[in-house]
């Protein structure tokens, strides 16, 4: 089976009904920051957070009563495994799922609240999924693929019909790629209905099997990306054969680049998105000169993120936009300094949120402390502001913020 628009709109016209119709919204926002109107596929508020939900139930629509009975297994990182279970269980069937050891635990839950027995081997989708292959021989099981599988790439591909439904005049769209089922086909579905469309993948820089193979440099394998779930060594050759006939071209992103991306998505549009996506805008905003003047449209393909990792990412984005900061004094240890200086960041409009006061370490003078003290504050301009007053009235400090 070939994987073709015919076969894409009937998987559409099969699954429609079982998933969610998402919507393609202006990200006003980022619009404005990026000069051009960026719209966003929200994937993220799909049935199990995430468009893997698609392309399970297109393949679990496709089994025989006895396949069905016998149960199905497949190999994930999370979000194609809470696709298969979730819809697995709701249509009755048995489902195992095998995870990577060190898969989010937010994912591991939710796979097993949706009904599926929960399978813990390998630390990767490539190590787990000879195991997964063995185990489902030994059990009599159905595999399903998370992305090597037409009906699978298919059902992805509705997201294009949705989207070309939604925003007909969008000129560009931007895909994460991981195995390529997704990209493939949305690219399939978007170049019938618009063959001018331009069609972008975006890879991590630590997974970047694709746009290394397209561009003929070398493939960087890192074990670590935020963007775990398009971190794949590489994609299904089918899948591959299509990226080259049907994608324009692909762009990575750096993992500094993809943190803020995500961040990004949350401050200024409000969404949760997981590092996938955020790869997908991190190459929208180096690509903006090139995409001035064009309508783009981005697959937020999910919004599985742990929510510990979420926190820690947020507070990061903070410091690094200026609104946490951190000023470390070295003072004279005399009465009053540290009022002093509270009274001055006070004055300044900023909030104190943690104080640090310590003279016994040797990395200061006898007669001297080391204060540190974490502020809130509006932005960048604003913690230069109140630097420079606290210099003014003689303090000595530095500052995290290399821009400060």
């Amino acid at each position: 089976m070939q994987l073709t628009p015919s076969l894409i709109q009937s998987t559409y016209t099969a699954i429609k009904s079982a998933t969610v119709v998402t919507p393609t919204v202006h990200a006003a926002r980022l619009s404005m920051q990026l000069g051009f109107d960026l719209f966003l596929k929200l994937e993220n508020l799909q049935h199990t957070n995430a468009f893997k939900a698609r392309g399970a139930l297109a393949k679990l629509l496709t089994l025989d009563p006895e396949q069905r009975k016998a149960g199905v297994i497949a190999c994930s990182a999370g979000n194609h495994a809470q696709g298969v279970a979730y819809h697995a269980t709701r249509l009755g069937i048995p489902s195992v799922i095998v995870m990577p050891e060190g898969t989010p635990f937010n994912k591991v839950k939710r796979t097993g609240d949706f009904g599926a027995e929960v399978v813990l081997h390998g630390t990767g989708f490539d190590e787990s999924v000879q195991f997964t292959m063995d185990l489902a021989t030994e059990r009599g099981l159905v595999f399903i693929h998370p992305f090597d599988d037409p009906v699978v790439a298919a059902g992805q591909g509705s997201i294009a019909l949705e989207m070309l439904s939604q925003q007909p005049d969008l000129d560009t769209l931007v895909v994460p790629i991981g195995g390529g089922g997704l990209i493939a086909g949305i690219a399939v579905a978007a170049k019938s209905l618009k063959p001018e469309i331009e069609i972008i993948g975006a890879q991590a820089e630590s997974f970047n099997a694709v746009a290394a193979l397209l561009g003929s440099g070398q493939t960087v394998i890192s074990g670590s990306t935020l963007a775990e779930g398009i971190a794949v060594r590489a994609p299904s050759p089918a899948n591959l054969e299509i990226i080259r006939s049907h994608v324009d071209r692909v762009e990575t992103a750096s993992e500094t680049e993809i943190e803020a991306a995500v961040f990004d998505l949350l401050s200024s549009e409000k969404l949760v998105a997981e590092g996938a996506a955020g790869a997908g805008l991190a190459v929208i905003q180096k690509q903006a000169e090139a995409l001035k003047g064009k309508k783009v449209g981005l697959v937020v393909c999910g919004g599985n993120i742990d929510s510990r990792l979420l926190s820690t990412l947020i507070l990061r984005g903070l410091v690094r936009d200026g609104r946490i900061t951190r000023l470390t004094f070295e003072i004279d240890d005399t009465p009053g300094q540290l009022s002093d200086i509270s009274r001055i960041i006070g004055e300044s409009g900023a909030n104190v949120i943690e104080v640090i006061h310590q003279r016994m370490m040797q990395t200061v003078a006898l007669k001297k402390a080391e204060l540190e003290v974490v502020i809130e504050a509006r932005d960048l301009m604003h913690v230069t502001d109140i630097v420079t007053r606290l210099r003014d009235a003689g303090y000595t400090l530095r500052t995290d913020n290399a821009l400060v």
